[in-house]
């Protein structure tokens, strides 16, 4: 029984051209992607994800959560940080201070650019309760374009950036046979009171909230395509039955990267050891 899973008859060329060193694999970019959870009444804790267009280059058809790569002015020091610092995040992700802030910030960016959840407040200890609105949808153009930078953003409007609303929960970096290929650390985070998460994504063409069981269990029927990080996180994120049993759980980051081997013919993409228990042996 392989500990992986099975791999388009059409990647084994590329498979074999990477492993005898005749391809080398695209280096990776580095990225963040948030998963946002509430608490519901009746369904209990709830993720948010986006079902990638068709058209996408980068998993087409596939849920997700908001996320994308890293703006190099992520890394501006001049934006008011509310939580622990850079360094901190630096340590729990294995990363410098420059990137620990570039990746906290593309997280906070990029979930309001694909959401409008956006994990910021006037003050520390407080956070923006309505983002509707034809001026926020004009900045979140303008970050979406690159034309204003996520520091110049929260400056303009006297927004001082959340970070103790985030937490760290995995590190996962694509496979080098993928044309494609993201550095990626993920965080969770609690929906913030007052505010909605909307189907804004251009790269979206549907959204949900769904408890974490239920979106590994339509994953594992056919009905849902998810990427094994997000399986993965799904699946260990039905373990809790709230958002603060989430924020308070204890983790070590471990960095996955699947590797793509010839097993008896057929290519394969053998999974992270310690991640078998979310996929079904094939």
């Amino acid at each position: 029984m392989v500990n992986g899973l099975r791999l388009p008859p059409e990647l084994r060329e590329r498979v074999e051209e990477i492993r005898a060193g005749r391809l080398s694999p695209v280096a990776p970019r580095d990225a963040a992607t948030v998963v946002v959870l509430r608490d519901h009444d009746r369904h209990g804790l709830q993720a948010f994800l986006l079902r990638r267009v068709a058209s996408m280059a980068f998993a087409p058809g596939a849920y997700v959560f908001p996320g994308g790569s890293v703006d190099p002015r992520d890394g501006e020091a001049a934006l008011a940080w509310s939580g622990p610092p850079p360094e901190e995040w630096g340590r729990a992700f294995k990363a410098g201070e420059t990137l620990a802030r570039e990746l906290v910030c593309a997280a906070v960016r990029e979930t309001f650019e694909e959401t409008l959840v956006l994990l910021a407040g006037p003050t520390g200890s407080t956070v923006v309760d309505d983002t509707r609105g034809d001026e926020w949808e004009a900045d979140r153009q303008a970050l979406l374009d690159r034309s204003l930078s996520f520091a110049r953003f929260l400056d303009r409007r006297g927004l001082v950036l959340r970070a103790d609303l985030l937490r760290p929960w995995a590190h996962w970096i694509t496979p080098a046979i993928e044309p494609k290929r993201y550095d990626t650390r993920f965080f969770v985070a609690g929906m913030p009171d007052g505010q909605r998460a909307r189907d804004v994504s251009t790269e979206a063409d549907q959204v949900a909230w769904v408890r974490p069981a239920e979106a590994v269990e339509r994953a594992r029927a056919g009905e849902w395509f998810l990427m094994p990080p997000t399986l993965a996180t799904l699946d260990e994120l039905s373990a809790y039955e709230t958002v603060a049993d989430v924020l308070a759980a204890p983790r070590e980051i471990v960095v996955h990267e699947p590797q793509a081997e010839i097993i008896d013919g057929d290519a394969y993409l053998v999974l992270p050891e310690g991640t078998e228990r979310h996929y079904p042996q094939g």
